[in-house]
């Protein structure tokens, strides 16, 4: 079942558009810009990060700080940390 669920993941994360990126950010408090947007879209496509893999999480975040500014990314973190915890994931997340 887990890998079930991590496919869907992964899957949602490589066919985010910019416009999905916008109404997350705006619903969760992040100032993101429509450039910012299509731009961690791109990031996404191209890299494939594996969020279950901690390099590549890391990687994101850098690249999310580089795209955005550091407090951004930090935030954005945090509520990733939350959302895991909150759907009691965090076996899937552990490397």
């Amino acid at each position: 079942m887990s890998f079930f669920i991590k496919e869907i993941i992964k899957n949602k994360l490589r066919k985010l558009t910019p416009d999905e990126i916008l109404h997350y950010s705006a619903e969760y408090g992040f100032a993101i810009t429509r450039t910012q947007a299509d731009q961690i879209v791109h990031y996404l496509r191209t890299s494939a990060p594996n969020p279950f893999d901690q390099a590549d999480r890391d990687r994101f975040m850098m690249e999310l700080a580089k795209i955005t500014d550091q407090k951004t990314a930090a935030a954005a973190q945090q509520l990733m940390d939350e959302v895991i915890k909150s759907y009691g994931m965090e076996h899937l997340f552990e490397n």
